[in-house]
């Protein structure tokens, strides 16, 4: 069985962003990681756990993804798991943090 995906704003934009920055740099690389994040989010669905957890804040987890710098961040929530981030590696490490600290305690 499958959790149901959900995707914060943020995270969309970060995608959204994501992909117009590669499809500027050649054509078709934007979808591309369009197809890499879909894929792992499904995967994230259907096995949650597997993702390892980061390190300070364990309850949120995170997948990388194959052949670009970025992370998936996200919580499991019941049967749901929230995606909070699509982060690049390389800039402003853990940045979101501050995107869950306002949201929840």
């Amino acid at each position: 069985m499958s959790l149901r995906r959900v995707v914060l704003p943020e995270a969309v934009e970060e995608l959204l962003d994501a992909v117009a920055w590669y499809e500027e740099r050649r054509a078709g690389l934007g979808a591309e990681l369009f197809g890499v994040v879909d894929a792992g989010m499904v995967w994230v669905c259907s096995s949650p756990m597997a993702g390892a957890a980061w390190p300070d804040l364990p309850r949120y987890r995170r997948l990388v993804l194959q052949r670009f710098p970025d992370v998936l961040v996200y919580e499991v929530r019941g049967e749901e798991v929230e995606f909070v981030a699509v982060a690049h590696t390389r800039r402003k490490p853990g940045y979101w943090t501050d995107r869950i600290r306002t949201r929840r305690t």
